[in-house]
């Protein structure tokens, strides 16, 4: 990951999330959320604001849940919330600097989640068989720690620097992109891409998410998004738009941008998309 030398820790986020059906799914399966806390209290935040950072830290999580009836979207309802009580627990780390323990903090959290799926599952019919992917930034003074687990997205666009995705896809397809033995399209297009090899819920027994971390400046930005999104957009055009005049207006929405842009190429899944810019 980017390590940097020197960090400012005043600054602050701008965000904006935004999420979709589609023009196929007849529910949203998709979730997102936007949570500012520290060891006492947290605040949920719109889909759209502005914060200084420094004295509490931030969180923003998209999930997309797997099911049959409504379990899928009580999936990944209960993933992001949960985050809600499990965090705040762990302020007082970020305020030593995190020297270290983030990834046990991360590890705990992804597990409780899990937990919470799987006896959910169990115990209730309408839930059978429910599961959730997990992205999930956690914004310290400085630094942004995440977790992952699934299909959905964590990229990272430095101010000076191409796009990149952070998160690994939990899909053999996204193995073999990684080794480089498919292309960006043929990974898009594959009959199997969907097909996660890990997830939170389900039958899974044990969940070891992927944890990092990165520094991060003034024009750097994030983008927390689900499988949906990707459908209609390439990495190159993620960036195109994350880069365009328009989304870094003051006010400026980019999430929405991104969202219509992805529906109009596609819209076959629900969309989701959660911006994060550093000013």
């Amino acid at each position: 990951m980017d390590i940097r030398s020197e960090i400012s820790p005043s600054n602050g986020l701008q965000w904006s999330g935004r999420t979709d059906r589609g023009k196929v799914r007849p529910n949203n399966e998709d979730a997102f959320i936007a949570l500012q806390f520290d060891a006492r209290e947290v605040h949920y935040l719109g889909a759209t604001g502005e914060s200084p950072s420094g004295q509490m830290d931030f969180a923003f999580a998209v999930s997309d849940g797997m099911g049959g009836a409504m379990a899928g979207e009580h999936a990944s309802r209960i993933a992001v919330q949960k985050i809600t009580t499990l965090l705040p627990r762990s302020f007082k780390l970020s305020a030593t600097g995190m020297n270290a323990g983030f990834a046990d903090v991360l590890e705990e959290l992804f597990t409780q989640v899990h937990g919470s799926l799987v006896t959910l599952s169990r115990s209730y019919e309408e839930c059978r068989g429910m599961e959730a992917t997990l992205s999930l930034c956690w914004f310290t003074p400085g630094w942004m720690y995440f977790g992952h687990i699934g299909d959905s997205r964590i990229y990272y666009l430095p101010s000076s620097g191409s796009i990149k995705q952070l998160s690994q896809d939990d899909t053999h397809v996204g193995w073999l992109f990684r080794k480089g033995e498919i292309s960006e399209r043929e990974a898009r297009n594959h009959p199997r891409r969907n097909v996660l090899q890990k997830a939170l819920g389900g039958s899974n027994q044990f969940v070891t998410p992927q944890v990092g971390a990165v520094a991060y400046e003034a024009g750097d930005a994030f983008l927390l998004c689900s499988d949906g999104l990707i459908d209609g957009l390439y990495n190159n055009h993620l960036e195109d738009l994350l880069r365009s005049p328009n989304s870094r207006l003051p006010g400026a929405r980019p999430a929405n941008q991104l969202v219509d842009e992805s529906l109009a190429a596609s819209g076959r899944d629900n969309t989701t998309a959660l911006v994060i810019r550093v000013v």
